[in-house]
Formats: C-alpha cells, sequence, structure tokens
C-alpha cells in the first residue's frame, strides 16, 4: 500500500493553502459524503493557527480560550434546549391525548390526572373520576352512563385521533417533509459523513416538535423517544453555526451531533448514562474520548433541564419510570427470562421483514403516492379497533407504567384484582403468592387481544410520514408478553407450590413472582430484538427501574434476543430502513468475507471508457470545463502526464467549477485557452499567450492509494476507519483506477445477491 505516489510526504500539509483560501472550496454538495481525513488536516491547521498567536496579544489569548470552551458551551445549549424541547412536548402530548376522552371545566389546560389533584371527592378505586373533569358524552348529551355516552365517547375518541393525525401529516408535507418517520436511521447516516441539507435545520426541527406532539395524541402505535433523539439532533446542528470551529467544518459538526443524540435519548427515557451509550453503540461512526465527555455532560444537562420542568408533577423524568422494585429473582427464573429473549428476537425477525416488506411495497406501487390518506387510514383503523379495550385505549407509555408496576395495597387496576389470602383472621402464610381473580383474568385476555393489535398496526405505523418512533411501540409489545408470563408463573407458583422448583427457591409467606419484573424483561428483549442494541439498553432499563438486581435477567433477555434476531439477519431496523433508502452508509458491524481484489471492484471495468484524468500542466481552461461538463464524477485523479500517468494528486469536481468562477470574477486576464496547472511554479509559456491558472491550492496531494492487488477486505476496513470518499489504485505507481465508496456498496449487494444498483440514493 502506498500512499500517493509521486506526493509529497505523509508529514506536509493535506492542502497547499494559499494566503486567501478561495471562498467556498472545501465544501461539499447536498447528498455527498464528505472527506474525513480532509476535514481533520482543517481542524488540525486552524488548531496551530490558534496557537501560534495565542501568545501574541491578550485578544488572541481570549480567541484561544474561546476556541476551547466552544465545544463545551455548544453541548450545553444544546442540552438546556434539548430538555426543554422534551418537557414541552411531555407536557403537551399528555394534555392533547386526555383531550380525546374529555375535557377539565375549572382549567383547560390540565390533563385528566392534574384535572382530579385537588379533588375531595375522588374514591380509592376510582381516583381518576371527578367532577371538575368531564368526558365528551357529559357536556354534549348530559350523561355519563349508558349505551348512547358510550358511542358519544366513541365517536369523539375518533374524530380527535383522525383530526390530530390529519394535521399531522398535512404540516409534515407541506413544510418539512424531512420530519416525517423516526430519524434515527438517517442521523445514523449523517454522522456517517453524509450531507442531507435540511434534515436538521429549523423548519424541520419545529415542525417536528408541533407533529411528534400530534401524532402521539392521535394514538396511533407509535412513540415520541425515536424522534426526540431528531429533535435533539436538530438542536445541535443549529447551535454549531453560532461556533465557526464547528459550523465551517463538517466532521467537528458531528461531533456535536453524537452529543446531542446523547442528550435525545436522555430525556427520552430520563437516562443520561444510557444516552452515551446508545450514541456510542447505536449511531456514531466517530466517537473520540472528548467526545464521550462532551456527551456525558450533554445528557446530564438535557435530564437536569427535564426534571426541572417536571412534566409528569411526580419528579420524575419518564411516565413509566418504576422503582419499588426490591424483591429477588430466582435461579429457575432464568428460564421464562431466557424464553422472553426468544420471543423479542422472533418479533424483532418479523417486524423488521414485515415493515421493510410494506415499506418497499409503498415505495413501488401507487399507495405511496397519497400519505395523508395513508395516515388517515391507519389512523381510523386504529381509532376504531383500539377504544373497546382499556389496554389499547390509554397512552401507550400510561401502559407500559401499568405493566412495569408491581401489585401493592395502593394499586386499583384490573391487573392487581386478586382473590383475597384472608381466612377469617388469618393469612394463607404457607402459599407465597396469591390467586387470580376474575379481574385478573379479564385483563389476560385483554392483553392478548392488545398483543395481537400492537403487532399488527405497529408493522403498518412505522415508515407513516408522521413522526414515529419504534422504542415505546417495541417496549409494550414485551411487556405486554412479559406481563402475561408473568401472571402465568405467578399462578403455577400459587397452585403448584409444591413442584421441586418452586419448593427449592420461593420462600414461605414471600412473593415469589414478581410479574411487573417480566413486563420489563419483555419490553428490554423486544426493543433489543428490533434494534439489536445490547449494552445501552441493557443500562436504559437499568436506570428506568432503578433496581441493580435485575441486571443479569435484563442482559440475559436482550443478549438471547440478539442471538435470535441475527440467526435471521445481523441487521436491526435502523440498517433495514438505511438499505431500502440506499444511504451511501458502511455499516462497521457488517463483516466483509470475500476473497475479492481491488482491481475487481476499481472502475474503469474493461468494458468502461477510459479513467477522466486531468494533466499536471497541459490543460486550457475550456478543455477543463469540457471534462467537467461531459462526465458527472465528483473528481479527478491529476496525473503528471497521459504517457507516465504518474499520479500527482486529486482534485474535487466542486473545488475546480469554484476555482475557476472565483478567478474570472477577481483575476485579470484569465481566458478559454488560458493555460491551468497543479504544479508550484508555472510551465513556460510562449510570451504571446494569455494568464495561465494556478490551481494548486485546491489539490490533494496525498490521496490514499492502494495497489491493484490490495485484497478487498483492508479496502473496506480503510474505508470505515477513516471514512474515505475514494480511493486511487495503482499499479507500480502508475495510476490504474479509482474505487468510491459507492463502488464498494455496490459490490457488497453484487456479492449478497442483491440488485447493486437498489442501494444508491434516490
Amino acid at each position: 500500500m502506498s500512499n500517493g505516489g509521486g506526493a509529497p510526504s505523509s508529514t506536509t500539509h493535506l492542502l497547499d493553502f494559499l494566503e486567501e483560501p478561495i471562498p467556498g472550496v472545501g465544501t461539499y454538495d447536498d447528498f455527498h459524503t464528505i472527506d474525513w481525513v480532509r476535514e481533520k488536516c482543517k481542524d488540525r491547521e486552524r488548531h496551530r493557527k490558534i496557537n501560534s498567536k495565542k501568545k501574541e496579544s491578550a485578544w488572541e489569548f481570549t480567541k484561544s480560550l474561546y476556541d476551547a470552551w466552544s465545544g463545551w458551551l455548544v453541548v450545553t445549549l444544546t442540552g438546556l434546549a434539548s430538555g426543554a424541547l422534551a418537557g414541552l412536548i411531555d407536557i403537551a402530548a399528555d394534555w392533547m391525548n386526555d383531550l380525546k376522552e374529555g375535557v377539565c371545566l375549572s382549567a383547560m389546560w390540565f390533563n385528566h390526572e392534574q384535572c382530579c389533584w385537588t379533588s375531595n371527592e375522588t374514591t380509592f378505586a376510582e381516583r381518576d373520576k371527578c367532577p371538575q373533569w368531564k368526558s365528551w358524552a357529559e357536556l354534549i348529551l348530559g350523561q355519563a352512563e349508558g349505551p348512547g355516552s358510550y358511542i358519544m365517547n366513541y365517536f369523539m375518541y375518533i374524530y380527535w385521533a383522525l383530526s390530530f393525525a390529519f394535521l399531522a401529516v398535512c404540516l409534515v408535507k407541506v413544510f418539512a417533509p424531512y420530519a416525517c418517520g423516526s430519524g434515527i436511521p438517517e442521523i445514523k447516516t449523517i454522522l456517517s459523513g453524509f450531507i442531507i441539507r435540511g434534515y436538521l435545520g429549523k423548519w424541520t426541527l419545529m415542525i417536528k416538535t408541533i407533529t411528534l406532539v400530534l401524532a402521539v395524541a392521535s394514538g396511533l402505535s407509535l412513540g415520541k423517544e425515536g424522534p426526540l433523539v431528531h429533535v435533539a439532533c436538530c438542536c445541535g446542528n443549529i447551535f454549531s453555526y453560532l461556533f465557526p470551529k464547528y459550523s465551517k467544518n463538517e466532521a467537528k459538526k458531528r461531533e456535536v451531533l453524537s452529543a446531542a443524540s446523547a442528550a435525545g435519548v436522555s430525556v427520552a427515557f430520563g437516562a443520561p448514562i444510557g444516552g452515551v451509550l446508545f450514541s456510542l453503540e447505536e449511531v456514531s461512526y466517530y466517537f473520540p474520548l472528548k467526545t464521550l465527555w462532551r456527551s456525558f455532560f450533554a445528557a446530564l444537562v438535557a435530564a437536569f433541564v427535564l426534571r426541572s420542568i417536571n412534566p409528569f408533577g411526580n419528579s420524575r423524568l419518564v411516565l413509566f419510570l418504576t422503582w419499588e422494585y426490591h424483591t429477588p429473582w430466582y435461579l429457575f427464573e432464568l428460564i421464562p427470562f431466557i424464553l422472553l429473549g426468544v420471543f423479542g428476537g422472533l418479533w424483532g425477525a418479523f417486524f423488521i421483514r414485515a415493515n421493510i416488506a410494506w415499506c418497499r411495497r409503498r415505495k413501488s406501487t401507487r399507495f405511496g403516492k397519497y400519505p395523508v390518506l395513508e395516515v388517515i387510514l391507519v389512523a381510523a383503523i386504529t381509532a376504531v379497533v383500539a377504544f373497546p379495550n382499556p389496554y389499547t385505549r390509554q397512552n401507550t407509555s400510561e401502559l407500559i407504567k401499568e405493566l412495569f408496576t408491581d401489585c401493592g395495597p395502593l394499586e386499583s387496576s384490573q391487573l392487581c384484582q386478586y382473590r383475597s389470602q384472608m381466612n377469617g383472621s388469618k393469612a394463607f402464610s404457607d402459599n407465597p403468592n396469591r390467586p387470580a381473580g376474575p379481574g385478573v383474568y379479564a385483563a389476560m385476555w385483554q392483553l392478548c387481544l392488545a398483543l395481537i393489535f400492537k403487532i399488527i398496526m405497529t408493522i403498518f405505523t412505522f415508515g407513516l410520514k408522521v413522526p414515529s418512533g419504534l422504542f415505546i411501540p417495541s417496549m409494550a409489545i414485551g411487556a405486554i408478553a412479559g406481563r402475561i408470563v408473568g401472571i402465568a408463573m405467578e399462578q403455577l407458583a400459587y397452585y403448584h407450590h409444591d413442584w421441586f422448583l418452586f419448593k427449592e427457591w420461593c420462600e414461605v409467606g414471600a412473593d415469589c413472582i414478581t410479574p411487573g419484573l417480566y413486563a420489563m424483561v419483555g419490553a428490554a428483549a423486544c426493543l433489543g430484538g428490533v434494534t439489536r442494541m445490547t449494552v445501552s439498553l441493557v443500562v436504559i432499563v437499568f436506570e428506568l427501574t432503578g433496581g441493580l438486581e435485575y441486571i443479569v435477567p435484563l442482559m440475559a433477555a436482550v443478549m438471547t434476543s440478539k442471538w435470535v434476531g441475527d440467526a435471521f439477519g445481523r441487521e436491526g431496523i435502523y440498517e433495514a430502513h438505511i438499505r431500502l433508502n440506499g444511504y451511501p452508509f458502511l455499516d462497521a458491524k457488517e463483516e466483509f468475507t470475500h476473497t475479492t481484489l481491488a482491481r475487481d471492484v476499481m472502475r474503469p471495468r474493461h468494458s468502461d471508457p477510459p479513467l477522466a484524468v486531468l494533466t499536471q500542466d497541459d490543460l486550457t481552461v475550456e478543455e477543463l470545463q469540457a471534462t467537467i461538463n461531459e462526465t458527472s464524477y465528483n473528481g479527478f485523479p491529476v496525473i503528471v502526464s497521459k504517457e507516465s500517468q504518474r499520479l500527482v494528486g486529486f482534485a474535487l469536481r466542486r473545488d475546480i467549477t469554484i476555482a475557476i468562477e472565483n478567478a474570472r470574477r477577481k483575476q485579470e486576464g484569465i481566458m478559454l485557452n488560458s493555460r491551468v496547472y497543479f504544479t508550484q511554479h508555472a510551465p513556460t509559456l510562449p510570451a504571446d499567450s494569455p494568464r495561465p491558472l494556478k490551481l494548486r491550492s485546491i489539490l490533494d496531494m496525498s490521496p490514499f492509494t492502494v495497489t491493484d492487488h490490495t485484497p478487498m477486505e483492508i479496502v473496506v476496513d480503510i474505508f470505515r476507519k477513516l471514512g474515505l470518499r475514494q480511493c486511487l489504485v495503482t499499479h507500480n505507481g502508475r495510476l490504474l483506477g479509482i474505487i468510491t465508496k459507492k463502488d464498494i456498496l455496490r459490490h457488497m449487494a453484487q456479492m449478497a445477491d442483491q440488485d447493486p444498483e437498489s442501494i444508491m440514493f434516490n
């Protein structure tokens, strides 16, 4: 492997900068990949310049301090904005979700729970009923009970659900098409170095914040946690423009976006450490140690702001935060925990295949041309089917909270309606658990129906043209399955307490099985099966519950779900959507096991026209422009001459165009027949020839090169680890061809028996 045959040593600067850099050179077009090596070199050059000047005056020293602290300042602002927006979204979504069922007459801005806080007329069994809160049937018909009131409430529920969904999809379609979806596949792609202009802009932020509230309130099977990562990254992107260190360097900007994604998960789950690990494990492409510290700080600030806002009025960051688990788990319970992991893996594999098949069908048929109609249709089906079942009617976060909560003396949920264990004045102290009452059995049937409903609707909802997260629906599916398994185990332990397993492990007179714990493990398993997250997921769930003793069950379930899911396909839902959209993303988790060489992948192939190259000193401006106009390549290798084919460097198409336009504006005598040269000194020209144009400043003097016999396994690793856009192929110092990131993606698709053109972004 060589590093630019005939080029200077690596100690020289990447670019031969002019005293006055050409404006626009070094920037990127939309839907192009950044050059990480070039961006890092630019940043080092900038840093050297600041350090060399800081001793010249107090002003230069102050500028150096500002530069050093700007990173911490931008992540602080990002954390503050993310926490504030998350609090606003939580409060608004909670209020609008309850608006579907009724309204608080004493204070319109109160949701159902807040409305009844000050009431003295609530009962223990019906603590959510108070005179201040009126259902729509009471307001319109004047009656709270009966078939007429049920139908009226049913109708109003559907009306509000459709109104919210319609408003959300219209706002997205008209003002910010990038505000749809979860945003995590695109953020992963952007963090890998791809440019999608407007995706993290102010319009996207504003519309995503508004429509996320509407989408969640519409009752669709989606969550706000994934889109909160997109919202936080929008904040990070906007604030990075306040600091030249980040606004003028795409690689540095991505460090801020990594920290922003950590802040997004921090406010989504109230899990700052889980947020940092999520950024590291799931979304970030380049994650140096400095970014780790800043991500931690951004997550801390965001969580602190959300805690100060206190959106749920219970001093907790998340609605389904549960800290009341203190009962131990027993070794035999690992069997149902692992079975829940198997269920999570199977659900994940099934969901990915079904959802991708539906999204592909949406893209390839006329149905995809009517996004508003599709959202209205899915919202209508969801509302009609969800209302009769109390577990699908309620907010998904509230459902998860109810499933996670252990049954205690203060719980009035149907899931906690066990038969009394008292016989006269004496309890059945030799039986560890409690027999289920009619309420529990009814709840089991309703949960089974809710499970089927959630599985089907989530497949069709994820990918709609509204903000839609996948974390909460996946956790809800796992929590329902886990609670069902937990109650089944609890009843087994009650009716068969003399079995060897229960007799050996369960203490007499104590609760042996905790159904809420099974819900928690099931939620983690299903989310792991869909996203293939491991470490960050366990830490997020651990931070949600505060139960250190449950880390082993969580780890067992999450790892099992990953292994089972990987058996059907190694990519998670976000990687699958990246591939579906054709983003140029080289997944670090994907192994390249083929034995091809660089010459098998490079262009030009045998049937292709020769490689488009520029010579270092014998082209005219007219010939150079003709080469640019006749080709669509993003850059051109510069060689000594057509005969020698010895490599000098690499020049980008955009930089050449900008440099020529700039020269015509600022330099007199530049004509179509002016000689263009990339060398240090101008070539010898006749006396009557027009002024030559020097373009050495835009030339990359050390393009990365490999020989034609380099194994593609090594080439792929180089592209992944250095973030290259292209790599030149040489043989004995002579230029043979070029390999771009898209060539590698095409080759990998071909090797996997996929259509190589299907992975290109459109």
